[in-house]
């Protein structure tokens, strides 16, 4: 299965530094735009379903890349949500002690479970086919992690840009292939 992984656009809160969570975020006009230039880099990738989070934010820039290449189904699902902040949702992250989350928190191992779930599915029912994942920065680095066996997504790679692009090749044997890793070359036109 072809993967692509790329992270909502720019909401109102990522320009605020609030962390999001579970909220479902506003798109700004420049992630509009974001979204739109995806689109149209995406446009030759003969996508054949959409698997995006049902958080606001990542749904309508699914609805985007939809728009702009007819024909493709949008599967809405919490399976591709950020973590859940707990006590630190809504809140600016500048002040956030990450030493110290809240007990009501996501776990990163929840997350962890949430992705490998989700990329099982996808590729039991999609396995000759391109997949496009919508989601959130936190969620993509801990999906891309464990696609390229890597023990801590958040020391071992670098923060997901909005719109960011991932594309991997998925195998049974899990030895997955990477292609591409948070390009946003689209961002630059």
């Amino acid at each position: 299965m072809k993967l692509i992984l790329t992270r909502h656009g720019e909401t109102e809160e990522n320009k605020k530094g609030i962390l999001q969570g579970h909220l479902p975020g506003t798109l700004s006009k420049n992630g509009i735009e974001q979204g739109r230039k995806l689109s149209g880099r995406l446009k030759n990738e003969k996508i054949d379903v959409i698997f995006s989070s049902d958080l606001k934010r990542a749904s309508d820039t699914a609805e985007i890349i939809a728009k702009h290449n007819p024909g493709i189904k949008i599967i809405c699902t919490e399976s591709l949500r950020e973590g859940d902040g707990g006590d630190y949702t809504g809140k600016p992250t500048k002040e956030l002690d990450w030493n110290n989350r809240p007990a009501n928190a996501e776990t990163v191992e929840q997350i962890q479970k949430r992705a490998e779930e989700i990329l099982d599915a996808a590729y039991e029912k999609y396995p000759d086919k391109t997949v496009l994942f919508v989601a959130h920065a936190g969620f993509n680095r801990i999906l891309i992690a464990q696609i390229m066996g890597l023990k801590d997504p958040f020391k071992d790679l670098d923060d997901q840009h909005n719109t960011a692009v991932n594309i991997f090749e998925i195998f049974e044997d899990k030895n997955h292939k990477v292609h591409c890793l948070n390009c946003i070359k689209h961002l630059k036109s």
